[in-house]
């Protein structure tokens, strides 16, 4: 059976049972999910996802049948046609999982993307959320990243080293 590559995209309220209704309405249509995300987002959630879909099947149709769950009324749904590989290459493959907590502020994140562009490292999933607290709130950042093995030891310093002057806890683990 020929198949083609589609995007779909939600956004939509969050609420228990979403990821569910949806991977199981793609299912139903043939669709096989490949790389997906997940997230819930303030009060939103947001679902992103490449497929593999049978190639009779219009994008169309898919955007109609997401629509009528009723798990996502009100929803902004999109898809389209994916002409991107559908496969991420070798600087996607995750090597290290790094967590920073502490204290927010104005270009955190920017600053620790920083010292992963200047060894070349891919970030491949970022997860940020402000943890409310009792004197403060609190920041959570976890980096999936592709770190080339020649660099390895000078960025997990470089980020060591960026946390502790912006006064965060790190830890990193090796996949």
């Amino acid at each position: 059976m020929s198949h083609d590559t589609v995007f779909i995209s939600v956004m939509s309220q969050d609420r228990v049972g979403l990821v569910a209704a949806i991977a199981g309405c793609l299912f139903d249509l043939g669709g096989d999910l490949s790389d997906t995300t997940f997230a819930v987002l303030g009060g939103g959630a947001e679902f992103a996802s490449v497929c593999a879909v049978p190639a009779d099947l219009a994008p169309e149709t898919i955007d109609q049948e997401l629509r009528a769950l009723p798990q996502l009324a009100g929803a902004q749904v999109a898809v389209t046609r994916f002409r991107l590989a559908a496969v991420h290459d070798e600087t996607a493959r995750v090597t290290h999982r790094l967590t920073l907590r502490g204290g927010n502020r104005p270009g955190l994140i920017a600053r620790l993307c920083e010292v992963f562009v200047q060894f070349h490292a891919n970030v491949v999933r970022l997860d940020a959320e402000r943890i409310p607290g009792e004197a403060s709130d609190d920041y959570a950042i976890e980096f999936a990243v592709s770190i080339p093995a020649a660099g390895t030891s000078a960025c997990i310093a470089t980020v060591a080293n960026t946390a502790g002057e912006l006064g965060l806890s790190f830890s990193y683990q090796t996949t």
